[in-house]
């Protein structure tokens, strides 16, 4: 048995408005103090306001967010009471929005009790908005929820099916002002999601068809994005992307390359798309060694190679690192300008937490401790896997 969970869903252009149609008396909105500057969460809490809420705004959402800053989020969650817990930002403002949500609603709980398989009761106090202002991670339409212990230097991917938003808005306006840079990291991030989601042993078929359509749309449509800002079609074709990504591995599951790029992030601080970016063709390749089916139908299916087998499969590495160099990113973690030393020092521990990632339990083909170290060196020099 299995089980599709989505949010409603509102997008296109405009979509914002869908916030004029919420019902309550308190939001509690929770991002980042740089979209508080940029004005995006002024339109927001304007837009609530004029719909009868009292508006309150915890803004102290960093980058990979922290055990500490969703525990002093729900603080302000219990002293406030809200009705409606509205996220806005990319994947870390939404993903500590779930996790103060969960916490809102169950004190007693850790985060780190958050699992798939305790119920957790939700939306007897609040139920949830999500707004994103990237196009990458697709938290808005998941279940998932990332947060990083910063004293083991480690990311801990939890979530629950009940934590998926209630209400998605995905309007295309609210990621307009992404830097290039920005917009190629998390559009690599959807790309991560769209093919692990379709190639993991987890793979559904109602899971598949996502997956499929938001890859097409991100090799179609990121150059562009990352090029102009303002192609008003790219914006939207890659914020819809992103949004079917993520309902796409939502359903299924990521692999290798994420539990990679969540080690990677947590010990040298790489932005999470560029991390994953940069590991999933390396992982394709090693998965593609004794599993190449699902890579070489989807790339027959993208257009890249009918080959079929490992040829095709390595087709579909090809066209990442092809696509990572139009956009500007790099192909291999010395392009990032991380020392190998350092790099060397921390081997261990990479491959320890990448193993230790929820991410693995879908892997096609599991790689043994000395293959992961392989894995990881690999991908440092830019050498494609040969074994």
């Amino acid at each position: 048995m299995w089980y599709f969970v989505s949010p409603q869903i509102v997008f296109g252009e405009g979509a914002i408005c869908a916030l004029d149609e919420l019902q309550g008396c308190r939001a509690l909105i929770v991002t980042d103090r740089t979209l508080v500057e940029l004005g995006l969460v002024g339109q927001v809490k304007d837009r609530l306001e004029r719909a009868g809420f009292e508006v309150r705004i915890f803004d102290s959402v960093e980058p990979d967010p922290d055990v500490q800053t969703v525990l002093k989020g729900a603080e302000v969650a219990r002293a406030f009471e809200p009705d409606w817990i509205v996220a806005v930002g990319g994947g870390s403002p939404i993903d500590a929005a779930k996790a103060i949500w969960v916490l809102y609603e169950r004190p007693e709980l850790h985060p780190a009790e958050i699992n798939p398989i305790t119920p957790l009761g939700l939306r007897c106090k609040a139920r949830m908005v999500a707004i994103p202002t990237t196009s990458g991670t697709g938290s808005e339409a998941t279940m998932g929820i990332v947060l990083t212990d910063r004293e083991e230097r480690r990311k801990m991917g939890l979530g629950n099916r009940e934590a998926v938003p209630d209400i998605a808005i995905v309007d295309p306006c609210m990621a307009a002002g992404m830097s290039p840079q920005l917009t190629a990291d998390t559009g690599l991030d959807a790309l991560a999601h769209a093919i692990e989601g379709y190639t993991c042993a987890w793979h559904t078929d109602f899971a598949d068809g996502l997956c499929f359509n938001a890859a097409r749309l991100i090799f179609r449509y990121l150059p562009a994005a990352v090029a102009n800002g303002a192609d008003l079609e790219a914006r939207e074709r890659m914020h819809n992307a992103a949004t079917c990504a993520g309902l796409g591995f939502s359903n299924a599951l990521t692999s290798i390359a994420h539990s990679m790029g969540h080690a990677l992030g947590a010990v040298f601080h790489l932005p999470h798309g560029r991390a994953v970016g940069i590991c999933l063709p390396y992982t394709i390749e090693f998965a593609a060694h004794q599993a190449p089916e699902r890579f070489a139908e989807l790339a027959a299916l993208l257009g890249f190679s009918q080959a079929g087998g490992e040829e095709g499969a390595r087709a579909l590495a090809g066209a990442v690192r092809e696509l990572c160099r139009r956009i500007g990113n790099p192909t291999s973690i010395a392009e990032t300008g991380l020392s190998r030393a350092d790099y060397e020092a921390h081997l261990d521990k990479l491959v320890d937490d990448a193993f230790n990632d929820t991410s693995m339990m879908s892997a096609v083909r599991s790689p043994s401790y000395e293959e992961f170290r392989q894995l990881f060196l690999y991908a440092y020099e830019g050498k494609p896997v040969d074994f």
